[in-house]
């Protein structure tokens, strides 16, 4: 099976989130006896809520506890030091459900800060990359991580857009920007939330090859208003559905 990391990214508010946690959904599916690792790096926390996690401890908290109790201190030790007691740290911190882990960055400050929590993170990846069969990673929306190669290096690489000129920009944007910060293998991008089939011939990703168009959901709109999480979505969802054949299409599954 190999090492899988995918990457999803986009412009906030077009359904990266929701498209991330149906794959962890659908790995789960597909894969059941494999390690699986949800890794939530958007700081709004999106991806526990989808698969209904409640988050304990995240990242950034175990970062700010080690700058609190001094084992931070720059001229004691420096960052790259401290990643072995980070490691078991997270390992404490991650939840365990529906046959997957799940760690969420938080929403890091400034203050104190002696390592970006970014930087946590980057390693974070490499670590457990090698510990997990899948790691899905929900990006923070927009442009940053990739900027600063936090996802420095993944297999796959899904950029998710809605039909909107500036969603479409900004896609291209990031696969601009993938293609001198980071090592991946395969790209495509999944647009969402479009209902009329008359404009897929409208638009355009240049040389990304879309894996899926995904209309609205009413089905995840329901579970949305009923607290419920994307696990309990019927296959027969157009989230579920869209979502398994751009992983088919990417190998994936």
């Amino acid at each position: 099976m190999g090492n899988t990391v995918i990457t999803v990214a986009g412009k906030g508010g077009v359904g990266k989130t929701s498209i991330s946690a149906a794959i962890v959904r659908q790995l789960v599916k597909s894969y059941p006896n494999a390690r699986i690792l949800a890794i939530d790096a958007d700081p709004a926390v999106g991806l526990a809520t989808a698969l209904d996690i409640d988050v304990k401890q995240t990242i950034d908290d175990i970062r700010k506890a080690i700058v609190e109790s001094g084992e931070g201190d720059r001229e004691k030790k420096r960052s790259i030091e401290l990643l072995g007691e980070v490691r078991f740290r997270v390992i404490d911190a991650m939840v365990e459900k529906d046959g997957f882990a799940f760690i969420a960055v938080g929403r890091p400050e400034a203050a104190g800060c002696f390592c970006g929590v970014n930087s946590y993170l980057k390693e974070i990846i490499s670590i457990f990359s090698e510990d997990f069969d899948f790691v899905v990673i929900d990006g923070e929306a927009g442009l940053e991580q990739i900027n600063r190669r936090v996802m420095e290096k993944v297999t796959h690489l899904i950029l998710v857009t809605d039909p909107s000129k500036k969603g479409i920009n900004v896609l291209k944007t990031i696969r601009k920007i993938a293609d001198e910060f980071v090592m991946y293998e395969k790209i495509g991008a999944i647009v969402n939330r479009i209902n009329d089939k008359n404009l897929i011939r409208e638009i355009n990703t240049g040389d990304i090859p879309v894996l899926a168009y995904i209309p609205d959901d009413e089905e995840l709109r329901l579970k949305d208003i009923q607290g419920e999480n994307i696990f309990n979505l019927p296959d027969s969802s157009k989230l579920v559905s869209g979502v398994q054949e751009a992983l088919e299409a990417m190998g994936i599954v």
